[in-house]
């Protein structure tokens, strides 16, 4: 049988095989383990994986692909990110050392507010040429599909630029970036005490203009005292609900407002960050079905002295997700490996819990999983080869990047050149 491709002489591959709409409990603990073995790949999707030597005899390939004793794995699902922007906020970085909360900063006109006049002044050509290198950053630490949000211009057209900039680094790139509109993720100076008339226009202007694109695939809104209320924020989910988004929040980061409850109500697909959520939160997040998504590298960016309760998530039986929340202010972090690091050592996950948080609950939360964050046969391509002496060591090594290969439906995205491999 023909096929495009066959990946050999892989020491151990990873599947996260086997989770249906995610992996819960103990099956978070089970990698799929498959020793000596190979994948045969055509059109960009996996067609088998068996023994090395089973996938030889069998196929015949235009590419033979060597893994020289590497170890495979998905390639990362990073589910929640903010890339297209303009400027870095480091001196922001430098006031939290000196004492100074996220909430102070974001009060005094820092945090999300003071990246909106550099968004609504640039061109999409210009956020697309300063997101392309941040995004191939991403790409060469193993990440193959990028949630990216928008939320940077605040105004019916810098919201649309800024989608317009991800459907543009969609079609740029080589791997696949999934839009999330997020008009709703801070009033703007100019609407700062009159929230009713911003929210008139998030409901009224905003979400059909971007149902009018149809660019964007989710509606995301910022739940916190500081920002949107429940109220509020049960406004904007309904009628981004009734446009035909789906939804997801940034919800109980900083204080338990009841945000997991409303997005257990409103019936998203994930709620983000959790880092207060409540006892019941936890509860009503499992009942209906949502992915919980964690951001611990914002949690060790803000030095927070607390991170979400993954371990009670996990032993209540949701399937718990990892991002990097990649940004311009609280948490510049674009390498999932580093996300896993901290899951393990800040939220006491276990290596292989966070893998599987990193790749098929992490397809799970951008409603993906039958197509991405696992190797299974009929599923895409999207291939990591690590060259290191187990999965532990993934989370373990802190820095450097030990990945070979990336793969995307199939084709070599990424080389490391390690070993001298054009």
């Amino acid at each position: 049988m023909k096929v495009d491709s066959i990946i050999i002489n892989a020491r151990q591959i990873a599947t996260m095989s086997g989770a249906g709409k995610g992996k819960r409990c103990a099956e978070m603990n089970d990698a799929g383990i498959l020793e000596n073995a190979g994948i045969a790949i055509r059109d960009g999707v996996i067609v088998e994986l068996a023994p090395s030597a089973e996938i030889e005899a069998k196929y015949s390939w235009d590419e033979a692909i060597d893994a020289m004793g590497g170890i495979l794995s998905p390639g990362f699902v990073d589910s929640h990110s903010h890339p297209v922007f303009v400027f870095t906020r480091e001196d922001e970085f430098a006031m939290r050392l000196a004492g100074k909360s996220y909430v102070d900063i974001a009060l005094a006109g820092g945090g999300i507010r003071s990246s909106i006049a550099s968004v609504r002044a640039a061109s999409v050509d210009e956020l697309v040429e300063l997101s392309i290198p941040r995004i191939r950053r991403m790409i060469e630490l193993g990440t193959t599909t990028l949630e990216a949000k928008s939320g940077y211009g605040l105004d019916t057209q810098s919201e649309l630029k800024q989608l317009e900039a991800i459907k543009r680094l969609n079609e740029i790139l080589p791997i696949d970036i999934v839009a999330t509109f997020m008009g709703a993720h801070e009033f703007p100076v100019e609407y700062k005490i009159d929230h009713d008339t911003y929210i008139k226009i998030l409901t009224e202007e905003m979400i059909p203009a971007v149902l009018e694109q149809g660019i964007a695939e989710f509606c995301d809104i910022f739940t916190e005292a500081h920002v949107y209320s429940i109220e509020e924020s049960r406004i904007v989910l309904r009628k981004a609900k009734e446009a035909g988004l789906k939804l997801k929040m940034h919800a109980d980061e900083i204080e338990a407002i009841g945000g997991a409850e409303l997005a257990a109500e409103m019936g998203c697909i994930s709620a983000d960050h959790l880092g207060a959520c409540s006892d019941d939160g936890i509860r009503m997040l499992k009942e209906a079905g949502v992915v919980p998504v964690l951001l611990p590298a914002t949690l060790f960016s803000l030095r927070s002295k607390q991170y979400a309760r993954a371990r009670d998530m996990i032993e209540m039986g949701l399937p718990v997700a990892i991002a990097t929340d990649y940004n311009p202010g609280s948490c510049n972090c674009d390498s999932m490996a580093l996300t896993m690091s901290l899951a393990c050592l800040q939220m006491g996950m276990s290596p292989t819990e966070s893998l599987c948080a990193a790749t098929i609950n992490a397809a799970c939360a951008l409603d993906r999983q039958d197509r991405i964050g696992s190797l299974e046969a009929g599923k895409q391509a999207d291939i990591i080869i690590w060259d290191i002496p187990g999965l532990n060591f993934i989370p373990y090594h802190l820095g450097s990047s030990h990945i070979h290969r990336v793969f995307k439906n199939g084709k070599n995205i990424y080389n490391s050149n390690r070993y001298g491999i054009k």
